[in-house]
């Protein structure tokens, strides 16, 4: 025994040595095409970087209030929270393998038998009959720990560790982008009821303005100068203006109602809003260099911290195929009288290895296998196709800027024009100098293009705000920790 011991002891140290051994493809990170430029970008825009607080630079109190709460509050964005923390715990399990398993046990057991027996005696009364009955009793104590221990020869269980890393990871990146997704929503909501304020303003205003046309009209009517049919025509546009208020407050409504949802409140916590997209500022953003893009789209980052969960696991389905080696051992005493079982003669050890290997089985780890590397397939596709949407997202928004801006210039104009026109044109309908139907159309324009006015103000707007959202909205793949991996910590 003395000479046995040594041996057992350096082949478990170099059989624990050669456990580090792996087996399977190492990760490789993906190299999409990235473009030089942007085509839309404007060389005049501030090269200043995107700030995580980006919505600020609108200068609107209220939207900080929502964004604020959307970012904490927002149901979304606390399930991701609690996703990142189902993942953190998952990847605690995998690791758990890592290290031998130790259990303890105690226990104590008694047992009594009696044997009945028969024969005969001889007395001074001559032979007689008797019985015996014979008590045995049995005790047993035992205490002690037992180890289990799964070498991971070919890298199996570090694999799965690596896997539920990478997939912690992920969950992390899953929630800037939730987190993202949902204050570029909020703002887009708010700015939209926004939009729909202006335009149910500039409904009433010119409700307004054609009431008083209609009563210069009646008033025409009464001295001669005007017909039944230039009533009737002006009324039917009084009419339609009126009509069309309700509905332009409905939708605002709804897009009120629509931010209880991203900020987690209910519908009736929130005000109707008071402001107007014309007191708001635009700031200028930058959408740098593309060459950063990637790096700043925790969508993107996602969709590579899935390729790096899916190598692990290829790994470990390539594992699969060799054998398993577990190391068992125990140690205790055990005796029949508890006053003697820490006694050094009742000590006891126990230790033993098995090695596992599938012979058989149909084909099922291959096709286990090649599942795996049709996985990571997939998801590389759909990195490389997250990779293409961040440059093509930044390129559509950069459009929608210039365009929009550009628009908004020439609908100022157009509004100003037709402003002109329809002043003069109410005058002379004061002074019983022009025609109604000039009239009319001065009026229709003018409305249709303040009504325009609005909603293009609106969509540069937007546009900026998918210009953030593109741009990951100041986040940086260095923001965030990656999770704890506290057994063999490695390179993912």
């Amino acid at each position: 025994m003395v000479r046995a011991i040594p041996r057992t002891s350096w082949a478990v140290a170099s059989l624990m040595l050669l456990a580090g051994c792996r087996v399977g493809p190492q990760y490789a990170a993906p190299h999409p095409d990235i473009p030089g430029s942007y085509r839309a970008a404007d060389a005049a825009m501030s090269p200043a970087p995107v700030p995580t607080d980006w919505w600020k630079g609108f200068g609107s109190a209220d939207l900080d209030g929502l964004m604020d709460d959307a970012a904490t509050k927002s149901f979304d964005v606390r399930a991701a929270i609690a996703r990142v923390a189902q993942a953190d715990s998952q990847l605690r399990a995998a690791g758990a393998s890592l290290l031998p398993q130790v259990s303890g046990s105690a226990g104590a057991t008694w047992s009594r038998s009696t044997v009945a027996g028969a024969g005969i005696a001889t007395g001074p009364n001559g032979l007689t009959l008797t019985t015996t009955r014979v008590a045995t009793e049995q005790r047993s104590y035992s205490l002690g720990p037992s180890v289990s221990y799964e070498l991971d020869f070919w890298g199996a269980i570090r694999a799965g560790q690596q896997a539920a890393a990478a997939t912690a990871l992920f969950s992390r990146y899953d929630r800037q982008t939730v987190t993202l997704t949902t204050l570029a929503s909020t703002a887009t909501t708010w700015f939209t009821a926004l939009a729909y304020q202006d335009r149910l303003a500039v409904g009433e205003h010119n409700l307004h303005d054609s009431e008083e046309i209609l009563k210069a009209i009646k008033a025409r009517l009464e001295v001669g100068t005007a017909s039944e049919l230039d009533v009737a025509q002006e009324e039917a546009l009084v009419a339609g203006i009126r009509a069309a208020i309700p509905n332009l407050r409905n939708f605002r409504d709804q897009e009120v109602a629509a931010l209880a949802v991203l900020v987690g409140r209910l519908p009736e916590a929130i005000a109707i809003p008071e402001g107007t997209l014309t007191t708001l500022t635009l700031p200028e953003v930058a959408p740098g260099l593309p060459s950063t893009l990637l790096a700043r789209r925790p969508d993107v980052a996602s969709a590579e911290a899935q390729l790096m969960s899916q190598n692990a696991n290829i790994r470990a389905a390539r594992a699969a195929f060799f054998p398993t080696i577990t190391l068992t051992g125990s140690a205790g005493w055990q005796s029949t009288a508890l006053q003697t079982l820490l006694q050094p003669q009742s000590l006891l050890f126990n230790a033993a290895a098995n090695a596992a290997q599938t012979i058989f089985d149909n084909g099922k780890l291959g096709a286990q296998y090649d599942e795996a590397k049709a996985r990571y397939d997939e998801l590389l596709a759909d990195y490389h196709k997250a990779a293409v949407q961040a440059f093509t997202d930044v390129e559509t928004a950069l459009i929608q800027w210039r365009d929009t801006t550009e628009q908004e210039g020439l609908e100022r104009e157009a509004v100003r024009t037709a402003q002109r026109a329809a002043d003069i044109a109410r005058a002379q309908v004061e002074a019983g100098t022009l025609d109604i139907v000039t009239a009319l159309q001065t009026q229709s324009t003018l409305y249709g293009d303040q009504d325009t006015l609005a909603q293009v103000r609106l969509a540069r707007f937007l546009a900026l705000v998918n210009l953030y959202k593109a741009l990951g909205g100041g986040w940086s793949s260095g923001d965030v920790a990656p999770p704890n991996v506290p057994i063999f910590n490695g390179v993912l």
